[in-house]
């Protein structure tokens, strides 16, 4: 019998999610208070609470007048923070449950895999075209330190050792491992460095990426180009933390050199493994010496700093190749499958495992380059910071020599330039993709881009092997996008570079700031047609332009049914790679064991393929065209007027928990651009945004203002037009699949009590109506009796997951609401401090819970 993939969701999580549940609660962490027996029937309270429209102090109290004797504040403060405590374990069972069961409920070989898309070419007679494809398409994740992680190291150890006894139904093991989960700290006392999180995320380079991407390496090689050499890496990997400046004091140039010390290293110490497993099974006489010199040398580079290395990637495989020929030559091929595999991961991986990323701030480097010209008048006419755009391009073409880094000795410019030196380390041990791409975040202009050009010629770099990445984010700085780039195109000192680069330029575009600037429909269009804008360009000028895209967890931030996204793009926008940056609790969620990687990277895969070989050449028509335009821009209207409300910060700062991410300490980056004390919105980071209107469970930015474009159409008798473009445009429907999932993870009873507060009460309606608008024109337009009616397991897990966190969320309000109150009965800080950490501790089971909340 075939089960649906509800019915697997509900049979082999919920199930045993409830089953597991139960013996955890019963575990003696602390038999005297009897928190776990407790915790469900304040569960109850608060679900029959909401119903009854109650607010969270009204919820609490009940509870504790109810069902416990603990009258004092200090047994009640202390009974919600052992709540927090079990909540929190109780996600990571729910995720270890998940985990577990990934196989049986996503299909390993169904639409969006590999071995559908190699049998879905065999049966259109396309395979040729795949294989053309493949020998130039690739994809890039990029994993970040973006802190949208609340699980600390030892607890991610847990969940992999939870999920395999939960899989082997090893019922002892799993009291075991829940009781060590009990007695294990989530919380972190002290921010982690920079260096910190790389370490963090080169675990799961280590343990995940490194086999599931030579997995699917491997399938292509043997299943599509029948073993012969793709000629094509096809993945290629990325890394921020360490090269992340953007923002964040804590990364110098000796963490930059540490890191990609750490990325060699550590891949240094995965090919030694797999060369002792080679080693064990060649001990045929001639080959095994070979063999164990090979081992022997990566050994010896290991632990070898920069400028020590001995060994290349181009040795290691020439040494490979020679042990694959003899071993097909005089030992009738055996064991030559595990040399293939080997030689597979030095194409892939070569000796940097992952390319380090640089990044830093065009404001910042407009600074630097202010300190350059005052340090080297000998460079630079004295009216440099004075000239036109136009000017300042004339100059940064013309100039050249040298920077001095005894000239130069204001720290923010030496750390500056000292990155770009480090590219040049980085490169001569790690090979060039070990770092060669610098990223200018809230780049506007082509002097932005040719500053940067500029700054890594002067570090005696006249013919630099880095490509540079504009990152255009405002809704602004993506209309003015093609129009910059053209001015580079046009360069001439700038056309040979790209000349040299294979006549290839690298855009970012990011979806996170692009939608807190001008909201969901508003960003995501902009985007879109930004990327027409510059594929037409880039064409014109003979130039391959490669997106990549900045993206988060959530739709608000470019998240949702991202494969689904690059599927249904079109021939409009040039689609040569994926590109796009894993945040977070997305890496651990999406990518944290090797069957989910493997699925998840496939599926990015299979959405290039699918765009380009697969999908008719079918475009947006006009008339579509201007509906999505008229859209978006009502959209846009609504929501720069809702930004524009006198109470959108003051909301955010008093009634959110905006101001508790900075005292998480999940992050080395402080939560908001600026300095001053005062919230100012272009200061604000985009997680901490968004995060916090996730956890009001009112999801805001994921679909404020698309309410208001649907009715406007409605009103204007207009509404088939908009199910035409629903009906035709996979990209639109994807778009609003999306705001769904946002939608059906906000919860208004959560906050009503808001609608009567005297300050607040108006701007709380004013959300509260744009999610009910939304809703019911959503349903409307696409048929469906539900939000996301074709995603039901995936609704499933969404609801199980707002139900485990219900009585946090409860208990998080609970205390703004005390804070609140006390704040206006004039208390002193310490009289606030117990519920302040009440409210930071109850972020990481929220945002855990979610997934992509952030």
């Amino acid at each position: 019998m075939k089960y649906t993939k509800e019915e697997r969701f509900n049979t082999q999580v919920l199930s045993r999610y409830q089953i597991y549940n139960s013996v955890f609660m019963t575990l003696p962490f602390d038999a005297i208070t009897r928190t776990g027996v407790l915790l469900p029937l304040f569960q109850d309270v608060c679900e029959a609470g909401f119903r009854e429209n109650k607010n969270p102090t009204e919820i609490v109290t009940a509870f504790f007048q109810q069902f416990t004797d603990q009258h004092s504040e200090k047994e009640q403060i202390n009974l919600l923070f052992r709540f927090i405590q079990y909540i929190e374990r109780q996600v990571v069972l729910f995720d270890a449950v998940e985990d577990a069961a990934f196989t049986t409920i996503n299909n390993m070989d169904g639409i969006g895999t590999l071995r559908n898309i190699k049998e879905e070419a065999n049966d259109k007679n396309k395979k040729e075209e795949l294989k053309d494809y493949l020998k130039h398409f690739k994809i890039r994740p990029v994993l970040t330190a973006h802190p949208t992680q609340f699980y600390p190291g030892n607890v991610l150890g847990i969940i992999t050792d939870l999920a395999k006894a939960i899989d082997q139904t090893d019922l002892e093991f799993i009291k075991k491992l829940l009781a060590q989960l009990g007695k294990t700290p989530f919380f972190k006392k002290q921010k982690p460095t920079p260096y910190d999180e790389a370490v963090r995320l080169i675990w799961y380079l280590e343990n995940v990426f490194y086999h599931s991407a030579s997995e699917i390496f491997n399938y292509i090689r043997n299943h599509i180009y029948d073993g012969e050499e793709p000629g094509n890496q096809i993945i290629q990997l990325g890394f921020w933390p360490g090269g992340d400046r953007d923002g964040n004091p804590f990364v110098t140039t000796e963490t930059t050199l540490q890191v990609a010390f750490r990325l060699r290293s550590t891949l240094l110490k995965n090919y030694y493994r797999d060369l002792r497993a080679l080693r064990r099974r060649v001990t045929f006489e001639g080959v095994d010496i070979l063999v164990q010199k090979l081992e022997a040398e990566v050994y010896a580079n290991i632990a070898l700093q920069h400028g020590k290395i001995t060994l290349t990637a181009s040795d290691i495989k020439e040494q490979l190749k020679e042990i694959r020929a003899i071993l097909i030559a005089d030992h009738q091929s055996l064991f030559v499958e595990m040399v293939d595999d080997l030689i597979n991961k030095i194409t892939l991986f070569g000796m940097h495992f992952a390319s380090l990323d640089i990044r830093q701030d065009s404001r910042i480097h407009s600074a630097v380059m202010e300190k350059v010209v005052e340090a080297h008048p000998e460079l630079f006419p004295k009216e440099y910071d004075s000239s036109s755009e136009e000017e300042k391009i004339d100059i940064l073409t013309s100039v050249s020599g040298s920077i001095s880094e005894e000239n130069i000795t204001e720290e923010l410019a030496s750390r500056t330039l000292g990155s770009i030196r480090a590219m040049k380390v980085i490169q001569e041990n790690n090979g060039e993709e070990g770092c060669n791409r610098y990223i200018i975040s809230n780049n506007q202009t082509a002097v932005n881009v040719m500053e940067v050009f500029t700054m890594i010629r002067l570090c005696d770099w006249n013919e630099p092997t880095v490509d540079i990445v504009p990152l255009f984010e405002t809704v602004d700085d993506l209309q003015a996008a093609a129009d910059v780039m053209e001015c580079l195109y046009t360069n001439p000192l700038y056309a040979n570079h790209l000349k040299k680069r294979q006549k290839k330029q690298s855009i970012m575009l990011g979806f996170s700031d692009g939608t807190k600037d001008g909201g969901y429909l508003m960003a995501n269009w902009s985007i879109f047609t930004a990327k027409e804008r510059l594929t037409e360009i880039s064409r014109k000028h003979g130039i391959k332009v490669v997106f990549f895209d900045g993206r988060g967890g959530p739709p608000a931030r470019g998240g949702g049914k991202t494969h689904q996204f690059y599927a249904s793009l079109g021939p409009t926008v040039e689609r040569e790679e994926v590109q796009l940056t894993i945040q977070g609790q997305t890496i651990s969620s999406n990518f944290g064991t090797r069957e989910s990687c493997q699925y998840n990277m496939e599926q990015l895969l299979s959405s290039g393929i699918t765009n380009a070989v697969f999908t008719d050449e079918s475009e947006m028509t006009r008339e579509e065209r201007e509906t999505m335009t008229q859209l978006a821009e009502v959209s846009y209207g609504a929501y720069s007027d809702f930004k524009a409300h006198p109470m959108f910060l003051p909301y955010l700062e008093r009634m959110s928990t905006l101001k508790y991410y900075a005292k998480t300490n999940i992050g080395s980056r402080p939560s908001k651009r600026g300095k001053g004390s005062e919230l100012v919105f272009s200061d604000l980071r985009a997680i901490p945004f968004v995060g916090s209107w996730s956890q009001l469970k009112q999801n805001v930015p994921g679909f404020y203002g698309v309410g208001h474009a649907l009715e406007e159409f409605k009103k204007a008798g207009a509404f088939d037009k908009v199910k035409a473009l629903y009906n035709n445009s996979l990209f639109f429907r994807t778009l609003l699949e999306n705001s769904m999932m946002s939608l059906s993870k906000s919860f208004f009873p959560l906050t009503a009590y808001m609608k009567d507060d005297p300050e607040f009460g108006e701007f709380w309606t004013i959300i509260y109506n744009e999610y009910r608008r939304t809703r019911e024109l959503l349903l409307e337009l696409s048929g469906y009796e539900e939000l996301m009616e074709d995603s039901k397991a995936m609704k499933a897990s969404i609801a199980v997951r707002e139900q485990i966190v219900l009585p946090l969320l409860t208990i998080q309000q609970y205390a703004l609401r005390e804070i609140q109150k006390l704040r206006k009965e004039g208390a002193s800080e310490k009289d606030l401090e117990v519920w302040e950490k009440m409210v930071t501790r109850s972020l990481f089971g929220n945002i855990n819970a979610s997934r992509n909340s952030a």
